[in-house]
């Protein structure tokens, strides 16, 4: 079905719907950080970076030619959603049971890439894995996070196994 809906579209609307989703995620995150006092934890925080990568990858790929840079800035959004994938499993199942995420892969990359003293507003970690630990509409955050990044990860197979990527 996902198949049928997504070779309706072009593959620059794709793209950029996936770009959307993306930024759309970000904004809910934030939204959920500063209008409900959820607050964050280094996995909350690697997933937004993680999401708006795969946004500029699939911003810039929606605008080349149907070739080779294409398929490969789309191959670096689907290997992104994986990743991003692996990392709201592993927040639901490991960190969510942690005190703190201090010293975790997630906090490292964070730490490692300054994105908090870059732009604390969206990047900045203010809870702990347990805080994070929240539920929207009975669903676990991180569930709503692994099942965008599924759809996203779909919409890049979608690009890249078409005869045509135009």
């Amino acid at each position: 079905m996902l198949k049928t809906v997504f070779s309706r579209l072009s593959t620059h609307h794709v793209l950029l719907g996936m770009a959307w989703a993306c930024v759309l995620s970000v904004i809910a995150a934030l939204v959920g950080q500063y209008q409900f006092d959820m607050r964050p934890c280094a996995w909350c925080v690697l997933q937004r970076a993680i999401y708006l990568l795969i946004a500029l990858l699939c911003v810039i790929a929606a605008y080349l030619p149907p070739r080779a840079p294409r398929m490969v800035l789309t191959s670096g959004a689907l290997v992104l959603a994986a990743l991003g994938a692996v990392s709201a499993v592993y927040q639901h199942v490991v960190a969510a049971k942690l005190y703190s995420c201090n010293l975790t892969l997630a906090d490292t990359i964070i730490s490692a890439l300054r994105l908090e003293a870059l732009l604390p507003a969206l990047f900045q970690i203010t809870g702990s894995c347990a805080d994070a630990a929240v539920s929207v509409l009975g669903v676990p955050f991180e569930y709503w996070s692994l099942l965008l990044f599924i759809l996203l990860a779909l919409a890049a197979l979608s690009v890249l196994i078409r005869p045509h990527a135009g």
